[in-house]
């Protein structure tokens, strides 16, 4: 049985347009005075990206960061925050999460500034810890549990141009946080055809979440990733993307290699790891493009 008979098509379907953030202020900006040079400064726009799949062992945390840091390198101010309980990307910053004391557990549940658990590294990282893993326990008793992160942020929108959230493998209460607080949601899906399934209830998930919790949040861009041009599979799987979201799909590819092990293992990017490779350069372009994202993309 084919790929493309097993995943669903698009059509009949609303687009998943992107939210564009600087819209409604062009709508009701006001007009410049004669010589008033601050009315034509642009005042930046915060944009916080949630990165989520269901499906794990996608690359999402070595996107959330690499993403990251390449947005540091072009000038930007960057916080990414670790929501898994596993820590893989607090570890990945050269942070040991079971030696942690505080971390967004804390922030979740005892609701301490979120200022408290940021830890300087190649980024900003609001850090993990295994006790994040009852956090949603925790949270399932409380009222607002689905804004706790969206409120934690409110402390710190002002310091940062992007605030990037690494979300768990799974569709549960962290990771409606992260789509409560997000403006946007980016997938990394690998190029193989149980990853693509991941898909559909995701977007089942995001639609649930716009209807009752945040109206704005849209699937902003999917990444291929683990993609290896010389096999079939991988090929079909970004055709079936592409068939199924279009313009959704980003054109960079990010490729099998050894070096997205390596680089966590010296608690570093790929940019400070390898800088001039072709896994670095990869994300630099996918950067690039998510840059270019604040234009509204299309959906097929």
């Amino acid at each position: 049985m084919g790929l493309m008979r097993l995943l669903p098509r698009s059509s009949g379907r609303p687009p998943a347009a992107v939210h564009d953030p600087h819209a409604d202020a062009e709508v009701s900006a006001p007009e410049a005075e004669p010589g008033d040079d601050s009315a034509t400064e642009e005042t930046p726009t915060l944009r916080v990206l949630a990165f989520a799949n269901q499906k794990g062992g996608v690359a999402k945390t070595t996107t959330t960061l690499n993403l990251g840091v390449a947005f540091k390198e072009r000038g930007h101010r960057v916080l990414v925050i670790d929501l898994d309980p596993q820590g893989n990307l607090t570890m990945s910053q050269g942070m040991n999460p079971d030696a942690i004391e505080r971390s967004m557990f804390d922030v979740l549940v005892h609701r301490i500034p979120i200022s408290e658990i940021i830890h300087p590294a190649e980024v900003d990282v609001a850090v993990s810890s295994i006790d994040l893993a009852g956090a949603e326990l925790a949270l399932s008793s409380m009222i607002g549990r689905e804004r706790a992160l969206e409120k934690a942020l409110v402390e710190v929108r002002d310091r940062y141009d992007f605030i990037l959230v690494d979300t768990p493998p799974s569709l549960g209460l962290l990771t409606i946080n992260a789509f409560v607080a997000a403006t946007g949601v980016i997938v990394p899906v690998q190029c193989e055809y149980l990853s693509l399934r991941g898909l559909v209830q995701l977007e089942n998930t995001l639609a649930m979440v716009r209807e009752n919790l945040n109206p704005h949040v849209q699937i902003e861009g999917i990444v291929p990733t683990m993609y290896d041009n010389r096999t079939l599979h991988s090929r079909e799987a970004v055709e079936i993307l592409e068939e199924n979201f279009g313009q959704l799909v980003y054109k960079t590819r990010i490729r099998k290699t050894v070096r997205y092990a390596e680089a966590p293992v010296k608690g570093a990017s790929l940019m400070k790891y390898d800088p001039s490779g072709p896994a670095a350069e990869a994300y630099r372009e996918l950067a690039k493009e998510v840059l270019d994202g604040a234009q509204p993309r299309e959906h097929a």
